[in-house]
């Protein structure tokens, strides 16, 4: 075993800690602070075509105001799927059609909504958390198995634990940042 397999298994649990970090950023961005952002209707799928399509991938969207979308179908023909699904999202939006695109208003948050939303962003940020928990706990147990074969000494299995934990406290952190700043959108704090 030689550095180069060490730095291999740093970069492996680094890139999918990072990959953690942008999981909960999507997530976090499809949370509405009560302005318009198209990320906000990133997760919907649209029956189009005989199949579930995204709805970025369907129609074109825009934000004229900051508290309107404008969702304007590549096809008139997916226009009632389309509104439908907005509809049917969890995201209480009310999209009005007017033949030729669809207009969604986002309405205004109330506070128990804010402290919903807020609490829906703890749960993200901590199951982002976890995961990257689950990541270091794949990489310290390699490290010990590395050790008990003897394929790497005392010395760097203890120095393999502390860059582990570096990446992972860096992975946390940025978390931890996301969460912190959606906050900040959603409760002015």
């Amino acid at each position: 075993m030689d550095v180069n397999d060490l730095k291999e298994l740093f970069a492996e649990s680094k890139k999918r800690m990072d990959g953690q970090i942008e999981h909960v950023r999507r997530e976090l961005a499809g949370v509405r602070t009560g302005r318009a952002s198209t990320g906000l209707l990133e997760n919907i799928m649209v029956e189009a075509y005989g199949a579930k399509m995204p709805l970025n991938q369907v129609a074109t969207l825009s934000i004229p105001e900051p508290s309107l979308i404008v969702a304007q179908p590549f096809d008139p023909s997916t226009m009632a799927s389309l509104e439908k699904a907005i509809r049917m999202s969890d995201l209480g939006l009310n999209p009005a059609n007017d033949g030729k695109v669809i207009r969604i208003p986002i309405p205004a948050l109330t506070e128990e909504r804010r402290k919903e939303l807020s609490r829906h962003v703890h749960k993200a940020a901590e199951e982002g958390r976890n995961h990257v928990r689950t990541v270091r706990r794949d990489a310290n147990d390699r490290l010990k198995k590395l050790l008990k074969d003897h394929q790497i000494s005392e010395d760097d299995e203890k120095r393999g634990l502390d860059e582990v934990q570096k990446i992972t406290d860096g992975a946390v952190k940025a978390i931890d940042d996301l969460q912190k700043k959606k906050d900040e959108e959603l409760l002015g704090k």
